[in-house]
């Protein structure tokens, strides 16, 4: 690059976390502004409702713009960032930047009438949404990031947040419309009045950060709470469009409840507890900024504001598994089969190797990588349960893309290991061990939790015999691997005589799309699975 060339500038864009995930709040940033990044280096941190995970950059330059700061909701495929490509500045120094007007989300294009807001696309295949609600009306103060109407779709209800603060002057789409995607439902205008101090002149407050509440003065006047409290910061306050829904429905002042999150941010979790009266374990000092010691945290109400009878609201994660769950359900005709795999053979093998498998290998010899081996090789020669159904055509996928469910703390996530039909059995074993460590770990990249063919779900590492598990649309399988017993068995050697001994014992259930994969077909493959189990001659390196 020579003296004087620009700079070639990169967006840095908010990543779709799951094909049910759209959108994700900024935690923090790990660089700073005029700062040097390398390619794939940690960017910044961010938390959704399924996962917390850092964002690595996507080319080596420099930070150039934060538009977003920590605390902000932004959604999928939003630019929360500029860099420049190929700069050769050295850390911590600023390179030029052009004067910046105020920022505004740039799903809201500013006109002279105000700040559009749009009907937002929530995800590749949705072009339309109806607005449900509107949660605010003509004339009223409006925060950044505050909810602003609820929207439904094909796939997900959701609650769409104000790209700016103002006030809202008009609203072109009533509830019930149905809207095309980016088409104008409201305008929004000028700043929210602030009530000054008597004799003091009028001045124009700067725009709110993303994370901060309305401010009491900006709102209609209403009667002043017998007891504020506040438990944070106001201007420090974080918090998830879901728990700010959670806290509205149920008439709580999230001012009053301690956030064990990153940065302080106020989880669900914590909403759950305050409103059952638990005591909250708020985080140490270096995580959470600490309140003035002169304010104490208020006393937890004695029962739910508006949860009565120990009901709580159903969060949106929640309500989104319920709906595809739901949907798999009414659209795929399910049928399964259970097979009894003797599994002896590989548990001997694996007590005699496990320990020199993890000095060699660097990871502990588990039976996934077994499973997972068995199942690659059978997709192999019965492709058509990897596939999935397009309309009226059926897609045979070319590689196994294998997700493998992964129970964590917070909820379910599947990291799926890639083109799995390439990788050695010491290659599946490793891609397993890592993607479930940096699962529980939050340091899954986007791309490694989403476009799996085919998924494996233990039901039996919580003592189950097996399960029945749904469909993870739009894959035409999914097998569940139940609990390893011993058990007694009747063998039968050569000559046909019947003994009877103990034996390991392991159920699998492969759930079929019966649109697509005949009953034989699946038949065929769990016969497979088990011949390549019980009688198991693999190297495992």
């Amino acid at each position: 690059m020579t003296p004087g060339e620009p700079l070639m500038p990169i967006d840095v864009v908010m990543p779709q976390m799951g094909e049910s995930i759209f959108e994700g709040t900024i935690t923090k940033w790990l660089k700073k502004t005029g700062d040097a990044v390398e390619k794939d280096e940690p960017l910044f941190e961010i938390s959704t409702d399924k996962v917390d995970a850092e964002i690595p950059a996507p080319a080596s330059g420099v930070l150039t713009e934060i538009k977003f700061p920590e605390g902000s909701t932004v959604e999928v495929n939003v630019v929360v960032a500029v860099m420049a490509e190929g700069s050769s500045a050295a850390p911590g120094s600023t390179p030029p930047q052009k004067p910046r007007r105020p920022e505004v989300a740039p799903s809201a294009p500013s006109t002279s009438s105000g700040i559009e807001v749009v009907m937002p696309q929530m995800g590749e295949s949705i072009f339309e949404g109806t607005i449900t609600r509107w949660l605010k009306k003509a004339g009223d103060a409006v925060q950044k990031d505050e909810p602003l109407f609820e929207i439904s779709t094909d796939k997900v209800d959701a609650e769409i947040p104000a790209p700016a603060s103002g006030i809202l002057t008009e609203i072109k789409a009533p509830e019930g419309s149905t809207v095309q995607i980016n088409t104008v439902v409201a305008v929004i205008g000028g700043q929210a009045p602030v009530a000054q101090p008597d004799g003091a002149p009028a001045t124009q407050p700067p725009i709110s950060s993303a994370s901060a509440p309305p401010s009491p003065a900006s709102l209609p006047a209403p009667a002043p709470p017998a007891d504020p409290g506040p438990a944070i910061e106001r201007e420090r306050l974080r918090s998830s469009p879901l728990v700010r829904r959670m806290a509205r429905e149920n008439q709580l002042d999230l001012h009053r409840i301690p956030g064990t999150g990153s940065e302080g941010r106020i989880t669900k979790e914590d909403v759950l507890r305050y409103m059952e009266g638990r005591p909250i374990a708020v985080p140490t000092p270096d995580r959470v900024p600490a309140a003035p010691s002169s304010v104490a945290p208020a006393a937890a109400p004695s029962k739910p504001a508006a949860a009565p009878q120990g009901l709580v609201p159903m969060s949106r994660m929640r309500s989104i598994i319920a709906e595809r769950m739901a949907q798999s359900r009414r659209t795929i005709p399910h049928a399964y089969s259970i097979y009894k795999i003797d599994m002896t053979r590989i548990v001997r093998l694996r007590d005699r190797e496990k320990a020199g498998f993890e000095q060699r290998t660097g990871v502990k010899l588990t039976y996934m990588p077994f499973i997972a081996s068995a199942v690659t090789g059978a997709l192999g020669r019965y492709p058509v349960l990897n596939t999935s159904l397009e309309e009226n055509s059926i897609r045979y996928h070319q590689n196994v893309h294998l997700g493998i469910a992964v129970a964590l703390e917070w909820g379910l996530i599947v990291p799926v290991v890639t083109r799995a039909e390439e990788l050695s059995f010491v290659g599946l074993a490793r891609a397993i061990a890592d993607l479930g460590e940096r699962a529980r770990r939050k340091k899954l990249k986007p791309e490694e939790a989403s476009g799996s063919t085919f998924t494996l779900t233990n039901s039996g590492v919580f003592g189950g015999e097996f399960g029945t598990p749904i469909i993870n649309q739009p894959e035409a399988a999914i097998l569940a691997i139940g609990g390893l017993h011993k058990e007694p068995a009747v063998l039968t050697d050569a000559e046909g005589n019947d003994t009877l001994a103990i034996r390991s014992m392991m159920q699998l259930c492969i759930g079929f799309d019966h649109r697509l994969i005949d009953g034989a077909d699946a038949g065929k493959f769990m016969l497979d699975v088990q011949k390549t189990l019980e009688n198991w001659d693999k190297p495992i390196g």
